[in-house]
């Protein structure tokens, strides 16, 4: 599945949305200290980069080393081409010393992951007992009621064949992913809890970014084009449609769904 991010890397970095101020700093409220965090999956480093003006340092590891080229490059900030799957052994010698994390972040990437495995690492990499994970995810983008509804038939029916299964656990909004981690308040919740990221684009921006759906390249590399002439005059249509002379740019809302719990006495 990296190698489908591999081939999209400078449209991922260019169009994927950023994530909220406020999510970071619901996050950073969770972890009794701020000195060291691991950004696992950080692709094109956008929320290492926010991260890094909260914790003392930041590592941030990918698969892709061609996404990690295009990521941003701060003081603070550590970047580090992983495999896919690593060892304990693995993580200490390349990344970290046992119980030395304050946090754990994973954005957009979690139901990529063996589980068990990345859970069994993170567990013995964060300080205990109160070393956080959060992992959030974001859904389909909300435009106005115009675009939405041509954009929902794009995903759910056009684009429906060439999607991985595991996103549909995105679209439960990870309610249903595995996550046996302490709620991090005494609430007894670990969310999902809701955020909303917001990027301001225009027309071909927008496109740009159903480009580099993982689904898209899935199609393209099966000789389908899922943005043909036809899809792309619709979503026009769809996208002018409440234009009132203004410069065709809009507010396009992602919701953003978090994760979050403690990893407790193990």
């Amino acid at each position: 599945m990296a190698d489908l991010f591999i081939k999209q890397a400078k449209q991922y970095a260019e169009n994927r949305p950023g994530y909220p101020k406020k999510l970071f700093e619901f996050i950073a409220s969770k972890t009794p200290l701020h000195e060291l965090v691991w950004d696992v999956g950080t692709g094109s480093g956008q929320a290492a980069q926010s991260l890094a003006g909260i914790y003392k340092n930041v590592i941030a590891t990918d698969t892709s080393l061609k996404q990690l080229q295009l990521a941003p490059k701060l003081p603070n900030i550590r970047y580090e081409h992983t495999p896919p799957i690593m060892s304990t052994a693995e993580v200490e010698q390349r990344l970290t010393p046992k119980s030395s994390l304050d946090l754990v972040t994973v954005a957009q990437a979690l139901h990529w992951f063996d589980l068990p495995n990345f859970y069994d690492q993170i567990k013995w990499a964060l300080k205990k007992p109160n070393g956080v994970i959060a992992a959030w995810c974001y859904t389909l983008p909300r435009v106005n009621g115009t675009v939405d509804t041509t954009i929902d038939h794009h995903y759910s029916v056009d684009s429906k064949p060439y999607w991985d299964a595991l996103r549909k656990l995105v679209d439960d909004e990870y309610r249903s992913i595995d996550f046996p981690f302490e709620a991090v308040d005494g609430d007894g919740e670990t969310g999902p809890f809701e955020f909303v990221s917001e990027k301001v684009m225009d027309l071909e921006g927008f496109l740009q970014y159903l480009r580099s759906w993982s689904a898209y390249q899935t199609a393209k590399d099966k000789g389908v084009e899922l943005l043909g002439s036809d899809v792309v005059e619709e979503l026009k249509r769809a996208w002018e449609s409440d234009e009132e002379g203004g410069d065709g740019k809009k507010i396009v809302k992602f919701p953003v769904f978090l994760r979050i719990g403690k990893v407790g006495e193990i």
